[in-house]
């Protein structure tokens, strides 16, 4: 108990956003438990200020898009930042690919004067576009997914994208 108290007492956080923080963070454990017990062992998460760091390793691309996706889907998530690796196999031509269409949304995004490119993370594996993010408006949420649409070779978007009005319950 004294160690807790101490560990309180250190950190910048509030008492408050400590609790929230530590509340998001069991409920996103219990989702990669319900998901996939093995994640219980390889996958790690830290939850500061609403800001989700995840680390470890997972089989396949799939999965770490999944557990991005679980991730942005806790309540109160403010941003997610997925360092998880991954074991699968190689295919450098595949992969060529998508790192081209990501950079196309990201620039497309950049110059897009309707959209906040800096508030959103891409991922693309086998021609399927990833959003996670955070829009200000329904407009700019229909905006990011159209630029995806729009992306010569992609077969997919899978857009996971809360407004901000969502993000936190309202203080009276």
């Amino acid at each position: 108990i004294f160690g807790t108290g101490v560990t309180v007492a250190m950190d910048p956080r509030t008492l408050g956003t400590q609790i929230d923080d530590s509340i998001m963070d069991k409920s996103l454990d219990a989702k990669l438990l319900a998901t996939n017990k093995t994640y219980l062992l390889n996958v790690k998460t830290k939850i500061l200020d609403g800001r989700i760091f995840i680390t470890g390793k997972v089989d396949k691309v799939e999965e770490k898009l999944n557990i991005t996706k679980l991730a942005w889907e806790t309540k109160g998530a403010r941003s997610v930042k997925n360092d998880l690796k991954i074991k699968d196999e190689f295919n450098f031509k595949q992969s060529a690919k998508d790192i081209l269409i990501t950079s196309q949304l990201r620039s497309a995004l950049i110059f897009n004067k309707n959209t906040k490119s800096v508030n959103y993370n891409i991922d693309t594996y086998k021609k399927k576009i990833y959003i996670y993010g955070i829009a200000t408006t329904t407009e700019e949420r229909d905006e990011v997914i159209a630029e995806a649409k729009e992306i010569i070779d992609v077969e997919d978007v899978i857009a996971s994208i809360l407004l901000v009005d969502d993000l936190r319950v309202q203080k009276n």
